[in-house]
């Protein structure tokens, strides 16, 4: 399976694969809408298919990149 590239700073909306199910992040329910971002000291968007994502402004956690979809 291909995994989805997506943007730093764009906004996507949450819909988990397996993976997100199993291992959900913290903060994020499906269908919200979420900003991808990148935290320091810490790997970028899309390594090995996963981002780090922000709930209206606050840090939500680290989801698979094919749980987001664009708007």
């Amino acid at each position: 399976m291909k995994t989805r590239k997506v943007r730093v700073g764009s906004t996507y909306r949450y819909d988990p694969v397996m993976f997100d199910i199993l291992s959900p992040p913290f903060g994020v329910k499906p269908n919200e809408v979420v900003k991808v971002i990148n935290l320091p000291g810490c790997p970028r968007a899309n390594t090995m298919g996963m981002c780090y994502v922000a709930l209206n402004g606050n840090f939500a956690g680290m989801v698979c990149t094919n749980s987001l979809q664009p708007l």
